[in-house]
């Protein structure tokens, strides 16, 4: 049951979420507009791409799509099982991820399309820090499925059946904060341009620093 869930995961949830959001816009305000925290746009451009047999394109936006998939295959690595407790190295991963926004925030200042992939290993890293655990499905860098279970939720108990409030609650802060996150990603781009990814990546690191701190005074949740 999602009861059994720490109770940081809302915490957690929303702020990675609102950091997310916040990288999204600074992504789609400059380069080439295009989305950083979620794929479904990325591979029906690519297709688009193949169909106007524009390999240049083409290349980019796989490279964006191979890059998400690095970020969260080393998620996969550093952590194991599919629950969501304390003791893992959620740190460690936060850490990577700011460091890879800094790094494309250098680069994509300078008007490299190299930060564009960086950031999109940062945004694989951080959807695959949560996962599945007793039917909740956390995922902060995107919001279509959080929509989508949240709407089956709502039907579920149209029809009759109880709904689940801390489950529903979960998914609501991660709608907000991906939005709250976004009003702030553009805002900041429009006085900092790509320097306002030091925003989400001082996130990532106060996050790991909470993390490690929560760690060392509790004990292991199984």
């Amino acid at each position: 049951m999602i009861k059994r869930l720490p109770r940081w995961v809302e915490f957690g949830a929303f702020i990675l979420a609102f950091s997310a959001g916040c990288i999204n816009a600074i992504g789609l305000s400059g380069l080439t507009h295009q989305a950083i925290s979620h794929l479904s746009g990325t591979a029906t451009l690519a297709g688009s791409a193949l169909a106007n047999i524009d390999y240049a394109t083409l290349f980019h936006l796989l490279v964006i799509l191979l890059s998400f998939l690095l970020g969260a295959a080393l998620s996969g690595l550093l952590l194991s099982g599919r629950s969501v407790k304390s003791g893992r190295q959620y740190d460690s991963l936060l850490l990577i991820e700011g460091i890879l926004l800094i790094l494309a925030m250098l680069l994509m200042h300078k008007g490299s399309i190299y930060g564009h992939f960086l950031a999109s290993c940062a945004c694989g890293i951080q959807n695959a820090l949560a996962t599945t655990y007793s039917g909740a499905i956390v995922r902060t860098t995107h919001v279509t499925g959080i929509f989508t279970d949240l709407g089956i939720m709502l039907g579920a108990k149209l029809r009759g059946e109880s709904f689940d409030k801390r489950k529903g609650i979960l998914f609501v802060l991660i709608i907000l904060g991906f939005i709250t996150g976004g009003t702030l990603g553009t805002i900041l781009f429009s006085h900092f341009a790509f320097r306002a990814l030091v925003a989400p990546a001082i996130i990532c690191f106060v996050l790991a620093l909470s993390y490690r701190i929560f760690v060392k005074n509790e004990p292991v949740i199984t």
